[in-house]
């Protein structure tokens, strides 16, 4: 019978997002704190002579096959640190949107580390594995981990949060608006507000990248004010955006905001971090 492995890929929220500076290798200083969901994309993989990769899922056609794809960039990054020769047949289902602030993208390149560490037999620790996904993108090193965490530098230095986010149920809306992360950092005012320090109450924080979100998606802040209108602890956008996100006190609330969203049309999962 042919091995087939699965993984995981959980949503990556952001939720708080300070920027600090722009730094002169063209990345900027960051500091956020990292939380991840219950809810995410789910990759496959069997063994085989070379790397494919299939995807499907309500958000297939967005994410694409190509060898740019996330997944592959990090098998082929995976095999060549670890020098291995075989390849692998990847099938990722697609249910994060893509370019939405959820780190689709990342988490899918993560998962595809864990995942093919399992099938090649490398059994390398998850240091080995980190120092991999730094090459791979800013937020892929925080997804290999998949738990609340605090970030700094690009997003790559990571610590712990100390407060206990698990369970907590979370709303995620997206009004269908795709949002690339480039313009929206080239958009921000460049105003250091001041350091995100942790253990700091999330309500005390923010996201620096909001105002210039709404400058390409005003749709934006139409969430951010429905969502407000709901009895969540936290009401924030998630990284670049276009989702965001609503903190609960419970499942009952959250379910209850869901369904007096729906009729907006646009895309929601209620969730819980992990």
């Amino acid at each position: 019978m042919t091995e087939l492995l699965t993984e995981h890929a959980p949503a990556k929220l952001n939720l708080a997002l300070h920027l600090r500076r722009r730094r002169p290798d063209g990345y900027h200083e960051l500091e956020t704190v990292f939380a991840f969901t219950q809810f995410g994309d789910v990759l496959r993989a069997a063994p085989a002579e070379a790397l494919s990769l299939t995807v499907s899922g309500p958000f297939a056609e967005a994410a694409g096959t190509g060898g740019d794809n996330l997944v592959l960039r990090a098998a082929r990054a995976l095999a060549a640190a670890a020098g291995v020769q075989a390849g692998a047949a990847l099938a990722l289902e697609k249910h994060i949107p893509v370019a939405a602030g959820l780190g689709g993208g990342s988490a899918d390149a993560a998962a595809a580390l864990r995942l093919l560490n399992r099938l090649w037999r490398l059994d390398w620790p998850e240091q080995n594995l980190l120092a991999v996904a730094d090459g791979l993108g800013s937020d892929v090193p925080a997804c290999v981990a998949s738990r609340t965490a605090f970030g700094a530098g690009r997003g790559e230095q990571l610590g712990p949060w100390p407060t206990e986010l698990a369970g907590t149920p979370v709303l995620l809306v997206n009004p269908r608006v795709a949002v690339p992360t480039g313009p929206v950092f080239a958009g921000w005012d460049r105003i250091d507000h001041g350091p995100l320090l942790p253990g700091a109450p999330l309500d005390s924080l923010r996201n620096d990248m909001t105002a210039a979100a709404l400058e390409i998606a005003p749709v934006i802040g139409e969430v951010l004010a429905k969502l407000a209108e709901t009895p969540a602890t936290l009401v924030r956008m998630s990284g670049s955006g276009a989702t965001c996100l609503a903190l609960y006190a419970d499942d009952s609330a959250c379910a209850a905001a869901a369904a007096a969203l729906a009729p907006t049309g646009w895309w929601i999962q209620p969730t819980r971090l992990r």
